[in-house]
């Protein structure tokens, strides 16, 4: 299965869907935000890119595995179909949320990077599931059918084990096309199905005002830019408002 039937296809690194004849012209938008260290997140700014995660290099080792997997063959024809979609298909993983300090923690530098609030149409987007279970009913159509259908497959490419709920993770899946011959990396350009519209800094970052302007150059007439702090009452990552603490 083309990984870009569960979402989207990407143009070498543009994030670009065929529309349905029906749907409107203006499509829904969701908001979804991406965490990044401050090197590379003021990189893709730069360069007015993100990086496209391939699933090997996702840090959940039961990614496309979510289904039991106790059948020998099943097994083994589930890790040939996971080496096989990681040739040709990567993700853009984002979070519902940008407050969770857990989030910022693990994919921020421990509060010392950036968070990238993008809109993307929310066809394009998969709400990630999450289980305490592996997937039964699954295996067992697979074992009957021999095959997946497109509908399984989402599923598969889109459940997790219970204990990464925080995350909130929402999915944008593409094609890869081109690998950028400097890092050999695969990044999918801004673009009006992936646009930036803010910039988030984090607590104990460095970064300041003057690298973000001049990453964002003339983005930054159309992108929200803000730091956070620690909120004072709750467990939460909160915006500050007293701008005069950040130069």
């Amino acid at each position: 299965m083309n990984p870009t039937t569960t979402g989207v296809e990407s143009k070498r690194s543009r994030v670009k869907g065929t529309r349905a004849p029906d749907a409107p012209l203006r499509p829904r938008l969701m908001r979804v935000f991406h965490f990044l260290n401050a090197e590379y997140g003021l990189g893709d700014i730069r360069r007015r890119r993100l990086k496209i995660a391939q699933i090997p290099d996702l840090n959940d080792p039961f990614e496309l595995l979510s289904i039991d997997l106790s059948n020998k063959d099943l097994r083994r024809a589930f890790q040939a179909t996971k080496e096989e979609l990681s040739k040709t298909g990567g993700i853009l993983c984002f979070s519902k949320k940008w407050s969770n300090p857990v989030l910022w923690s693990h994919y921020a530098d421990k509060h010392r990077g950036l968070c990238l609030g993008f809109k993307v149409p929310k066809k394009y987007l998969v709400r990630v599931s999450y289980t305490t279970e592996r997937l039964v009913s699954e295996a067992e159509k697979l074992l009957r059918t021999g095959s997946t259908d497109e509908s399984t497959m989402r599923r598969l490419l889109s459940t997790k084990y219970a204990h990464w709920e925080y995350e909130k993770e929402m999915r944008c899946f593409v094609s890869l096309e081109e690998k950028d011959p400097k890092s050999g990396l695969y990044f999918a350009d801004f673009s009006d199905d992936l646009r930036l519209v803010q910039v988030i800094v984090g607590a104990r970052s460095d970064v300041s005002r003057t690298d973000v302007a001049e990453a964002l150059g003339p983005l930054g007439k159309s992108v929200r830019v803000f730091k956070v702090r620690l909120a004072f009452k709750s467990f939460r990552v909160v915006r500050n408002k007293d701008e005069s603490l950040w130069v």
